[in-house]
């Protein structure tokens, strides 16, 4: 299975323009599963390119016109969204989308997600990865026989950060037997990047590089489903000319199978 991560960047920039970069990216890596952020809901643009891909939509629904979407080539069963805690642990504008998938391996949880953005919002952000936590508990019953649960987003944070050490397991987690496997970390070259003034977008920006976009699948998980087999940046070069994003995507191949089914 093919999946990746992409913040679209709204109407931002020449986004005109943008939208048939953004088409070619998507048409070009060919993922089976794409989560977006920064999608312009009142415009339908993540219904409108699941239309022109082939692809079945779910999208968040907020006071703002800006939201997440999952994208899949197999039928949604059914898909809700969690409203993410600000700082005073109440129900926000931030949204963790859900799907549960109809692929030929059965059905498949997946979470798209995008969370708050300030450099002085760890704080924020370690309470909106709590809630994701809580989330996967509620989509997955026996962490060792039923399928992981594969998320995507645009995580404002850095690897080393404190709400990514919380989700990866290297400080103390919200929920026992959930922790989120970094695929990047597991399968990509490099640093990885996501924001980066190797793009135009970005040749003034006050962040420096980092990598805040991430796919991550749920541990533990029966082996080896869902571990990445390689994970690769998309969208770094300019499409006829054009930027599709100010953030490059991140994609990766994942395993469908356990160890012991028959195709194994």
């Amino acid at each position: 299975m093919r999946v990746m991560t992409w913040n679209i960047w709204h109407h931002f920039g020449p986004w005109q323009e943008r939208q048939l970069a953004i088409e070619h990216v998507i048409r070009t890596e060919n993922p089976d599963v794409l989560f977006m952020q920064e999608v312009h809901t009142s415009e339908r643009q993540a219904e409108n390119l699941a239309t022109q891909l082939g692809y079945n939509a779910a999208v968040t629904t907020s006071p703002w016109n800006m939201g997440n979407a999952i994208l899949s080539r197999w039928p949604i069963v059914r898909f809700g969204q969690v409203a993410l805690p600000n700082a005073a642990g109440e129900p926000a504008h931030r949204r963790a989308l859900w799907a549960v998938l109809e692929t030929p391996w059965g059905e498949w949880p997946v979470i798209g997600t995008h969370l708050d953005h300030r450099f002085d919002e760890s704080h924020v952000r370690q309470l909106q990865v709590d809630a994701i936590s809580d989330l996967v508990l509620t989509l997955r019953n026996d962490p060792t026989a039923d399928l992981p649960v594969l998320i995507g987003g645009d995580f404002n944070a850095v690897p080393d950060s404190d709400e990514i050490r919380r989700l990866t397991g290297r400080s103390e987690v919200k929920n026992r037997n959930v922790v989120f496997a970094d695929m990047w970390e597991l399968k990509g070259d490099g640093l990885g990047h996501t924001w980066s003034d190797r793009n135009e977008y970005l040749a003034n920006a006050n962040w420096p590089n980092r990598r805040l976009d991430y796919l991550f699948v749920t541990w533990p998980r029966p082996k080896p489903v869902g571990n990445p087999v390689r994970a690769w940046l998309a969208g770094v070069e300019p499409v006829a000319g054009v930027q599709a994003s100010d953030h490059f995507a991140v994609v990766a191949d994942v395993l469908t199978v356990r160890s012991g089914d028959a195709n194994d």
